[in-house]
This record gives structure tokens, C-alpha cells and sequence, in this order.
């Protein structure tokens, strides 16, 4: 039951679906149970997944496989993963855009960061971003409904595990005072991410199923690079990482996931 009130936890952390009232009082809350909620991360992708892949299928089967039903469905259950996680990585992927793009210093970079306002260059990442996330996720519909509902059951839960990688590898260098995510830098256990990757492997055996092993070893490829080229970034700018870092990694491995299986889907079938 302990495993279940993490999770429920993590559910409550990263997501807008309800766990409220006298479930939330049941599940309770403290920074060592953040901590442990940690390695169920990727399990909140399982639930995100199957709502994307649900509006996905449903949009597709709707409109009878037409000329644009891939990109209308991937469009809307893009905006699905939005409504259920409240934009929270989608958010900390613009903050960090504003900051790493406005600022030379790490002390300027965070203090743009931590600026609700939307800038110049967290305008053009989010708006680029979205437009690369719908045109992938359209393209990989050429390749059958199935193909695209495999490669979204896996990037969910994928991309939430590097983000955990960061918090192990770098220092919090946000505000400890206000950061949801300082309890995260406190310690993640070995443990907790080999708890994470569990989460990551019935989606991959799926994937690796039906696509075959090439595809998913492309989608890992470019997922873990975007995440390597993020975790860089942070080291070398800004000596560390805040939340809205790992949000940042998120999108970024996200996507990654969705053009190395697209390229590896599209090689296959010239």
C-alpha cells in the first residue's frame, strides 16, 4: 500500500487528474515521500500515455483514416496530454528557453527562469515545440494507427525517466525556499531509478514487438541524446538544474523519442 501512495503521489505531483479529498489525506505528503514517488515517474507517463492514445484513436477511427485525420488526431490528443498535466513540462520548457537564451550569467538565467511571464525565446520554443510534437506524432501514422499508438505508449513513460538521470547527476541550484522539486535534489536512490526504468520496459517490449528492434533502438537513440544535450546544457550554463529544467528534458526527450522512431519508420519503408 506504501508503493500505491507514492504513486498515487507522484499522479498528484505531475498531473491535473483528481486525487483530492479523502484520498489525497490518505495518500499524505512529506518531502521523503516525494523522494520516493520519485521512481514512479514514468508511471504517471503510463496514465498520460493511454489518455493521448485513446483521444489519438479515437479522433483517427472517427474521421475513417482520411487525408488529415493523423494530424487532427495528433493535434488533439496533444492538447489531451496538455489539459491532463496542466502544461507543467510544456511550462518549464519556456522558462528555460527565456533563460538559457536571455542571459549570459547563471545568476541572470535563473532569475529570468523564475519570471512567470512568457518571453521572446520561451515563445518560440513552446510555439516550435507543439508544432514539431503534432507534425511527428501525424507522421507516424503513415506507418498504421498501431504504430502510433505504440510509439506513444512508450515516449510518455521514457521521457519522464531522464529528467530523474539530472536530478541524480547535478546539483539543485534553484530557490530552495519556493522549488517543488528541491526535494527531489536531496537524494534519489539508486533504487528509485531502477524502480523509474521498470516502468519504462513493458512499454518498450511493446514497441520493440511490434516496430521491430530497429525503430525502438532509434527512439531511445535520439531520446536519450535530446536528454544528454539538455543535462549539458544545464552543467555548462548553469552549474545545475531547477524543476523547470527537468520539465524541459521531458519535451525535449519527448520528442526525440518521436522523430528517431518517425526516421527509423520512414528508412524502413523506402
Amino acid at each position: 500500500m506504501q508503493a500505491v501512495r507514492h504513486y498515487l503521489l507522484a499522479v498528484q505531483f505531475f498531473t491535473r487528474l483528481p486525487v483530492t479529498g479523502r484520498l489525497a489525506a490518505w495518500v499524505g505528503y512529506s518531502p521523503a515521500m516525494l523522494r520516493a514517488a520519485s521512481g514512479h515517474f514514468p508511471g504517471v507517463g503510463w496514465l498520460v500515455a493511454l489518455l493521448a492514445a485513446a483521444v489519438y484513436a479515437a479522433v483517427f477511427a472517427g474521421l475513417r483514416a482520411g487525408p488529415l485525420a493523423g494530424a487532427v488526431a495528433a493535434a488533439l490528443s496533444t492538447a489531451a496530454t496538455v489539459l491532463a498535466t496542466g502544461g507543467f513540462h510544456e511550462d518549464g520548457l519556456a522558462d528555460v528557453a527565456d533563460g538559457l537564451g536571455g542571459a549570459y550569467t547563471a545568476e541572470r538565467a535563473l532569475e529570468i527562469m523564475k519570471d512567470s511571464r512568457i518571453g521572446a525565446f520561451g515563445a518560440m520554443a513552446l510555439v516550435l515545440a507543439l508544432l514539431t510534437k503534432v507534425a511527428l506524432l501525424a507522421q507516424l501514422s503513415s506507418a498504421g494507427l498501431a504504430a502510433a499508438l505504440a510509439v506513444l505508449a512508450a515516449a510518455h513513460p521514457l521521457s519522464r525517466l531522464w529528467p530523474l538521470v539530472t536530478v541524480r547527476l547535478l546539483p539543485h541550484v534553484g530557490d530552495s525556499a519556493t522549488s517543488k522539486s528541491k526535494p527531489l535534489a536531496d537524494r534519489i536512490s539508486r533504487r528509485a531509478l531502477a524502480c523509474a526504468a521498470l516502468w519504462c520496459v513493458p512499454p518498450a517490449l511493446l514497441l520493440g514487438g511490434l516496430l521491430g528492434a530497429g525503430v525502438l533502438a532509434a527512439a531511445l537513440l535520439a531520446s536519450g541524446a535530446g536528454a544528454a544535450w539538455m543535462h549539458w546544457r544545464y552543467a555548462r550554463r548553469l552549474q545545475g538544474f531547477t524543476g523547470d529544467c527537468l520539465g524541459a528534458t521531458q519535451q525535449v526527450a519527448e520528442l526525440g523519442f518521436y522523430l528517431g522512431a518517425a526516421l527509423a519508420l520512414a528508412q524502413r519503408a523506402a
